[in-house]
């Protein structure tokens, strides 16, 4: 085998042939190429080309400040990503990386907390999926159009701190509110009993969730154990409790997560908007009806927080 290397002229062994041996790689056995860390403006675009890209699509007047030209993403999002993987943009600006991602197959998330999101993002994304974007990298990647996505807005905070800093229900939620999106987070259907205070969802006919915003003490959750009794199991989420009661068996203790006390999409049947019914600058105007409800989580399902479940 070693000889029909050397014969196929696969090895180097150095100048004077004394070196040792390393295997030789042609271009033409190559697919792609190590990127390089200096990319000309030839191959990932310019400022001027990113402003005229910009200028085509909102005009001059509404042309984003600092925009970034597609190639440079395209680029990016080749060497990094396959076809169907997702992209994250924390700082969606005026939408070009989830735009270039759109065009070459890849599911994206942007985030932007300025008027950006409903300025450039939204009518950014509606030509990309009408195929009325000619511009940037639409050719090269052969886009004509297609895909949707959901806009989603954060709901204010589900908890806030008291006068004496502890967390309580914020006075715009109910408290069953916070009891429901536990439910959601950890995959429990939401369904309160009327005979026992501490159900307040089950997974299964002997598995099931309380949530509290007190924090309990070893004796209140040796009370909720007796109650429980030995053919169930409870999953407690309360914002403290005494480590002794990690010995009760069949009690599972959890904090309610940060994710739930900083931000909660909740307290509406569904946050997302139809594309093409979003409201552009009319921050009074209604959105835009729910396409359905969401769906109760079923025992055991998969999903998160953040998931409906429905797709636009």
């Amino acid at each position: 085998m070693m000889a029909d290397i050397v014969e196929a002229g696969l090895i180097y062994f150095g100048k004077d042939g004394n070196a040792v041996p390393s295997r030789k790689q042609y271009l033409a056995d190559i697919e792609g190429v190590v990127p390089w860390t200096w990319w000309p403006h030839e191959e990932a675009g310019h400022t001027d080309e990113a402003k005229r890209e910009s200028q085509e699509i909102f005009g001059t007047e509404l042309a984003f400040a600092t925009p970034k030209p597609e190639r440079l993403l395209q680029r990016i999002i080749h060497i990094a990503t396959n076809p169907g993987d997702l992209v994250l943009d924390s700082f969606a600006g005026s939408g070009t990386t989830g735009a270039v991602a759109h065009k070459m197959g890849r599911r994206w998330i942007m985030v932007e907390l300025g008027d950006h999101a409903k300025t450039h993002i939204v009518p950014r994304l509606c030509k990309v999926i009408d195929g009325t974007d000619p511009g940037g990298v639409t050719e090269a990647t052969g886009w004509k159009g297609g895909g949707g996505y959901r806009f989603c807005r954060l709901a204010p905070s589900l908890l806030e701190r008291d006068a004496w800093g502890n967390w309580v229900v914020s006075k715009d939620y109910k408290p069953e509110m916070l009891a429901e999106a536990m439910c959601k987070h950890f995959n429990y259907a939401y369904d309160p009993s009327t005979e026992h205070y501490w159900m307040h969802g089950q997974a299964s006919e002997t598995s099931f969730i309380y949530v509290t915003t007190a924090s309990l003490t070893f004796e209140q959750l040796r009370a909720l154990s007796d109650e429980v009794g030995e053919n169930r199991s409870l999953l407690i989420c309360c914002m403290a409790y005494e480590p002794q009661g990690e010995t009760l068996t069949n009690l599972t203790l959890r904090k309610i997560p940060r994710v739930v006390l900083d931000r909660c999409e909740w307290g509406k049947d569904d946050y997302s908007l139809r594309i093409d019914a979003l409201p552009m600058m009319a921050e009074e105007e209604p959105e835009a009806p729910a396409q359905k409800r969401v769906p109760k989580p079923k025992p055991g399902a998969a999903g998160d927080l953040f998931d409906n479940g429905e797709e636009v």
